[in-house]
């Protein structure tokens, strides 16, 4: 296990308007705004006492503190919600209030030193924004087309066909316009293009894919095969205990990242040779299709890694 060389920990539980903050060995809690002001209020306390300050993933509201914290120079770490929500559990803590978060962050950081992940670069930043918005349009064109086909389906549709259309060809202009600047903004950096050139010698690894992996999974590389697994939420889950035997589940992860790897994951159950073979021979076995499509996209993940551990392009024969 790792060991955590600052003098303190500083756990925050950041809100819209407000980061709650819980400073061990202290024991001191305080609430500061959520504003550029006190971001910097916040870099000169963790200095002074030289602290890691580690909050949760709140789904993007700890993105312009932790930019501003890194560019501070201060030690920051991402932490995973359903981590501290087990956490808390284990430690028999019901009541929820903010301050009892930030303290809770704080011990668990404390107690698992190794958990969590740094801030990307700016130019991983900048690609992840890219393809957020991306999928954001796609999850809306695909909500549009479920419409049209239930207003088909009440015989409706008439009266929402040239409404229809417009946003359907708005949601893919709009789609098209960032698929191309993310293209560009790979194509315009030396690194990012030869890790893409790698990922996309796999078969069933194409431009969203990619773009997604590095955007999402910047670890890969630097990380084990079951990590990347474990990262991307495809990591088999024991459901075991004492003559129980339960079938294997997963769960947790990276959600985005994971429902492209799907997508990926059957083309290359049709597209890669070595994955073809083994899918195949799960069909065989009777397995479900939801099982072989997990099993192929668990398989595909670790050979990319693999390969961007190694620097080289795919070759059935190093499968």
């Amino acid at each position: 296990m790792e060991t955590i060389t600052h003098r303190a920990i500083i756990g925050i539980d950041v809100a819209r308007d407000w980061l709650d903050i819980h400073s061990l060995p202290e024991g001191q809690s305080q609430r500061l705004p959520n504003t550029d002001e006190g971001h910097i209020r916040l870099a000169k306390q963790a200095q002074s006492i030289d602290a890691l300050v580690c909050f949760e993933a709140t789904g993007g509201q700890e993105w312009k503190l932790w930019g501003a914290l890194d560019k501070a120079g201060v030690s920051t770490r991402q932490l995973p919600p359903a981590q501290i929500k087990a956490f808390a559990a284990s430690r028999g803590t019901r009541a929820k209030t903010d301050r009892i978060d930030a303290e809770l962050i704080a011990r668990f950081m404390q107690f698992r030193p190794n958990a969590g992940r740094n801030l990307p670069v700016e130019k991983v930043r900048f690609l992840r924004a890219l393809t957020s918005k991306r999928g954001q349009l796609v999850e809306t064109r695909k909500r549009l087309l479920a419409q049209i086909k239930a207003h088909e389906k009440m015989g409706t549709a008439d009266l929402f066909t040239a409404i229809d259309v417009e946003l359907k060809t708005l949601l893919e202009k709009q789609i098209i316009a960032l698929e191309k600047q993310i293209e560009n903004t790979i194509a315009s950096d030396d690194q990012l293009k030869k890790t893409v050139n790698i990922m996309r010698s796999v078969p069933g690894i194409g431009p969203v894919a990619s773009a997604m992996l590095i955007a999402e999974l910047p670890e890969l590389g630097q990380i084990t095969g079951r990590q990347a697994a474990a990262l991307t939420g495809l990591a088999p889950i024991a459901q075991d205990s004492g003559a129980m035997r339960g079938k294997r589940v997963i769960g947790g992860g990276r959600r985005l990242l994971r429902h492209v790897l799907f997508q990926a994951a059957l083309v290359a159950s049709h597209h890669n040779p070595s994955l073809k073979i083994f899918a195949d021979r799960l069909r065989k076995a009777g397995k479900p299709h939801k099982v072989i499509i997990v099993a192929v996209a668990r398989k595909l993940v670790t050979i990319v890694n693999t390969l961007c551990k190694s620097r080289q392009n795919w070759n059935i024969e190093n499968v």
